[in-house]
């Protein structure tokens, strides 16, 4: 089976990371992208104004 070529990350406001709003992007999991952090300007419709969106690990999950 190949590796997989993207990894999934999560994307908080920078301003406010405790945050209920986020995003869920693709980043790719190798080669010279996959060293350097996001950071991506987007909606947050809980300010309803664009600001910058910066990449976080996911949170753990439970079964």
């Amino acid at each position: 089976m190949a590796k997989k070529s993207s990894i999934k990350v999560r994307l908080v406001p920078e301003s406010k990371p405790d945050s209920a709003f986020f995003y869920y992007v693709k980043k790719p999991s190798t080669g010279e992208k996959a060293k350097n952090k996001l950071k991506i300007k987007k909606y947050n419709p809980s300010t309803r104004k664009h600001e910058i969106f910066v990449e976080k690990k996911l949170p753990p999950h439970s079964k």
